[in-house]
């Protein structure tokens, strides 16, 4: 591998098309325009990537969340491809949205383990390293051959509920398995703490069963790393207002907002909806409750301290 310590002048920030805009503000952030490519399809559809500026020699970053439609995942292989085979020093693709993160396991007989096969698919395209956002579970570090720093949204979104005039705050674990994480916001929060027991019958089918804890007439939050058809959210909330909650506030770092997700958010008692800028949200599945928060200038930051090999945990000290 290349020589490290490289100089500031030689950061280069690539971006493909999943959320350009997101790529944009993070540009701004470091001070850095986006180096020129050209991303276009042949008749048939294949995929056609250049990268349109000098890469010998530079530290590439390459901001590309991988969320379907399946050309994201093949922009950012080419992209990675592309920057090894025009001799870059280093190589970090940064992913704001790690898709097919759930498929981590053989949960049942003759299924793909798909993330672990995203994971080498990046590794064997040329990447050096990987800058990622709240993965769906944190061992999926471990999937990767090559280093990982793992970001979390947290603090984006304990920024925003300080500044609200929460009256007796309890953050509510939507199901057993996020306890930990709702343990950590109700620290910061100095919020009390509640679980939700859930069973799934089904995949996208959510049914609450109980929710441990007190929550009669408090301001409720409920934390998620994604909300996809937003049904686990929504069942969670109507049992919180069935039980007397007085306001309720759902956060996830990433807002799929698949099929029905956006009528379940709008006809639920939700009286916000908090998200971050991970996967662009098209204009059509935006709502009066939606809030979105930018995390540009916390991956902006970690790409700054990675560019200049300080310590990105420091963010988050």
């Amino acid at each position: 591998m290349a020589d490290l310590t490289l100089s500031r002048s030689q950061l280069l920030l690539l971006a493909g098309t999943a959320n350009r805009p997101l790529a944009e503000e993070m540009a701004q952030h470091l001070g850095q325009p986006l180096c020129a490519v050209t991303i276009r399809r042949f008749a048939d559809g294949e995929i056609f990537v250049k990268i349109d500026e000098n890469v010998r020699g530079r530290d590439v970053f390459i901001i590309q969340p991988t969320n379907p439609p399946a050309e994201n995942w093949i922009e950012l292989l080419f992209l990675i491809d592309a920057a090894r085979r025009a001799s870059a020093a280093r190589t970090t693709a940064v992913l704001p949205y790690f898709g097919y993160a759930r498929q981590d396991r053989k949960d049942q007989p003759r299924v793909a383990i798909s993330a672990k096969l995203m994971a080498n698919l990046i590794t064997h395209a040329g990447a050096d390293r990987v800058l990622g956002m709240d993965f769906h579970s944190h061992q999926l570090q471990g999937f990767f051959d090559i280093p990982v720093d793992h970001l979390y949204a947290a603090p984006v979104f304990v920024g925003h509920f300080r500044q609200k005039q929460l009256f007796d705050p309890v953050v509510v674990a939507p199901d057993v398995g996020s306890a930990k994480t709702a343990r950590g916001f109700a620290k910061r929060l100095n919020a009390s703490l509640a679980i939700i027991d859930k069973r799934r019958p089904s995949a996208n089918v959510a049914e609450v069963v109980n929710v441990v804890g007190d929550v009669e007439n408090k301001d409720c939050l409920i934390p998620d790393d994604m909300i996809d058809t937003a049904g686990t959210v929504t069942e969670a909330a109507a049992a919180l207002r069935r039980l007397g909650a007085r306001k309720i506030y759902a956060f996830a770092t990433h807002a799929l907002l698949s099929g029905p997700a956006v009528e379940r958010l709008r006809a639920s008692p939700i009286d916000e909806v908090a998200v971050t800028n991970t996967i662009r949200i098209p204009q059509e599945r935006g709502f009066e409750k939606l809030k979105v928060l930018s995390i540009a200038g916390l991956m902006a930051k970690a790409i700054g301290y990675e560019h200049s090999n300080q310590s990105v945990s420091s963010l988050f000290d």
